[in-house]
């Protein structure tokens, strides 16, 4: 029969603990899953690593492995003196010439009553990881959202296709920017009966119309008269949880920020940042013969230069 170097699948030395046999297995398992993989040939390292992994970790059989020394991977040998009376497989004087070296090993794990030993691995599905764009009110008030995502099946060969898949997702209340949502079970289905993977939410905001936004915080420019800006005022802003009134103090030059506390975005620790209003002055772009009057008659009192105020 052909000798197969399961060490060498797992890249591991015939010293390998337990432990590193697992964590080997485990490590190529996903990186060689036909649901994960994009190599080419993934489909064929994928069952020789599983091969291999089956041997390896049942202290009967490895110890089995062990005896046959180690002949040169893939030429035929024979197992030394007495193996063949000591594993028999099948009948009395049966020989090995014409036995996979892999099912032997399945039917000597069956033919002790290890019914485990012969059962196909299982494998979670792949997990899934997509970035979401929600509007900042979504973000702080929640929000219920359908995503349509191409997914890659196996089909009946094994051979991932894209299938469309539609997700409801929930947009928890409080979601911060770039914060990571995981939904359980969501991801790509398990193969051999393994659980299905996740889907990982990466949020990010949607640009708003009206607010730009710095870390939690949020500014929009506020435009006042200049009447508004000289005497003072209370006006309506918009916020996310709606208007609100903010009072404008006497002689509020152009850029300055009025701060609205706790009326910006959800922070990691569920605090809230702020609202900042930035003060720009708009003049009216047509004036009455009345309002002209009332100019020239402030230009005539005022001694006010802004060229000068610098």
């Amino acid at each position: 029969m052909k000798y197969k170097d399961y060490y060498a699948a797992l890249g591991l030395e015939r010293e390998a603990t337990d432990a590193q046999v697992r964590s080997a297995y485990r490590r190529l398992a996903r990186k060689y899953h036909p649901d994960v993989s994009k190599e080419a040939g993934a489909e064929e390292r994928f069952k020789e690593i599983a091969e291999a992994y089956q041997t390896l970790k049942d202290p009967e059989k490895r110890a089995a492995y062990d005896e046959l020394g180690r002949p040169r991977p893939e030429h035929d040998f024979q197992p030394p003196p007495g193996w063949s009376q000591k594993f028999a497989t099948g009948a009395p004087g049966q020989g090995f010439d014409d036995i996979d070296l892999s099912d032997l090993f399945a039917h000597f794990g069956r033919s002790r009553g290890q019914g485990a030993g012969g059962r196909e691995v299982r494998f979670p599905g792949r997990d899934y990881e997509v970035s979401v764009e929600v509007t900042l009110e979504q973000a702080l008030h929640g929000a219920t959202l359908n995503l349509n995502l191409d997914v890659p099946e196996p089909d009946a060969q094994g051979i991932p296709r894209p299938v469309p898949r539609t997700y409801e997702v929930r947009i928890p209340a409080g979601t911060a920017q770039g914060q990571r949502l995981r939904l359980a079970g969501k991801g790509g289905r398990g193969f051999n009966g393994g659980p299905d993977g996740d889907l990982y939410l990466n949020v990010a905001y949607r640009p708003h119309p009206l607010f730009r936004v710095d870390g939690a915080d949020l500014h929009f420019d506020l435009q006042l008269a200049p009447w508004e800006a000289v005497l003072g005022a209370t006006v309506k802003v918009p916020t996310l949880d709606g208007a609100v009134d903010l009072k404008v103090a006497p002689q509020t030059p152009a850029g300055r920020k009025l701060r609205l506390t706790g009326r910006g975005l959800p922070k990691r620790d569920r605090s809230r940042g702020d609202l900042y209003a930035t003060a720009r002055i708009v003049l009216p772009a047509t004036v009455s013969d009345e309002e002209q009057a009332l100019y020239r008659q402030l230009a005539d009192v005022s001694r006010f230069d802004p060229r000068a105020a610098r």
